[in-house]
């Protein structure tokens, strides 16, 4: 399946333990340091706002990165990788069990476990065993890859906030990932060319215009993916063997590139409530225990979650509401003031200050 996902962690600061767990597996895969945003308004005026100090951001390859977390596991003496896909949950008087997977030879297995844990994305068909939620689907993004572009600074990734929403930001040393919000409950198809075209007439003369040209080309060479914008709140309390994690958990849009921050802080979390357990045999007892997991994501979650969502529902509504361009020029007035008043959205942004 031809997936696109967010690229873009934003924090790694050597003060974040989420820092200390994918160091090493962003190292050597050409990922590349973003220190600032340059937030690109209607008027082509811009407010270059950067990251706390001792923190940035790292935009990579999404397969390069999985495939090093996956060889740092198989390294470990008490984990084997076993290559399948997983079908459904087994369940037992009220308990999951373990999972049934296929694999690449066709031949069905079980694997039980005291815990599972189901991190199978925003697509996840194991996710409706556990939980009911409430998804919207407020928008499309669509994914290109720029290539052959110069740029006035390096390191530098945009928030492009005009009449199209879109996010760009390096991903390998000669890579720009762009990720264009398409409003709307169905994008305009990619077979026919109407993409295409929507992409031409409608986003490019939006693009700054060091990446105009880059654009054009990406779209030329025809490698255009579409993914819708999902929002899902979390699922209150985990279920008996059984925990969410990552998107199959929660959801955000994707403008402000937020989800692999919030899977990764979930991770360190989930990681330090499971260190000091030696039985995980009680199911009941155990899930009880986990219920701090919901309490504990809340504030780096919820901060993240909630920028997404405003900057998305302020910036993508029409100017003909006289509140919403009001507030529109607020932000990029307040941002245009430097200091505390750009640091203080970057650190909401990164999950480093959960308080605001």
């Amino acid at each position: 399946m031809n997936i696109l996902s967010v690229e873009l962690i934003n924090i790694y600061s050597y003060l974040c333990p989420t820092f200390r767990v994918v160091t090493d597996c962003l190292d050597g895969s050409d990922s590349q340091t973003v220190f600032s945003f340059a937030a690109v308004h209607k008027d082509g005026k811009r407010s270059a706002i950067s990251y706390p100090s001792n923190a940035s951001g790292r935009g990579f390859h999404h397969g390069r990165f999985v495939q090093k977390l996956r060889e740092k596991a198989a390294s470990l003496p008490n984990v084997k990788l076993e290559q399948g896909t997983v079908t459904s949950l087994v369940e037992e008087n009220g308990s999951i069990k373990g999972v049934l997977y296929k694999t690449k030879a066709g031949q069905e297995l079980a694997a039980s476990a005291s815990l599972t844990i189901v991190c199978d994305g925003c697509f996840s068909n194991l996710r409706s065993n556990l939980c009911s939620p409430k998804i919207e689907v407020p928008s499309y993004s669509v994914g290109l890859v720029l290539e052959d572009y110069d740029l006035p600074y390096a390191n530098r990734a945009y928030f492009i906030l005009k009449d199209t929403i879109a996010i760009a930001y390096p991903i390998s040393s000669n890579e720009i990932r762009c990720l264009v919000d398409v409003p709307g409950p169905k994008p305009p198809s990619i077979s026919t060319g109407e993409m295409a075209s929507y992409l031409k007439t409608v986003v490019a003369p939006q693009m700054p215009p060091e990446l105009y040209n880059a654009f054009i080309c990406a779209i030329d060479k025809g490698n255009i993916r579409t993914m819708p914008n999902k929002i899902m709140p979390a699922s209150s309390y985990p279920s008996p063997g059984a925990f969410l994690i990552g998107d199959s958990l929660n959801m955000r849009h994707s403008v402000t590139g937020g989800g692999m921050t919030v899977g990764l802080s979930d991770v360190v979390l989930l990681r330090d409530l499971l260190r000091p357990l030696n039985d995980l045999s009680n199911a009941a007892s155990f899930c009880k225990y986990l219920e701090s997991f919901c309490v504990l994501r809340k504030p780096t979650a919820f901060a993240i979650n909630t920028l997404a969502s405003t900057l998305h529902e302020v910036f993508s509504s029409s100017d003909q509401d006289p509140a919403r361009k009001e507030m529109k020029e607020a932000f990029f007035n307040n941002l245009s003031l430097g200091g505390v008043f750009s640091d203080g959205l970057m650190a909401l942004l990164s999950g480093l200050n959960t308080t605001r």
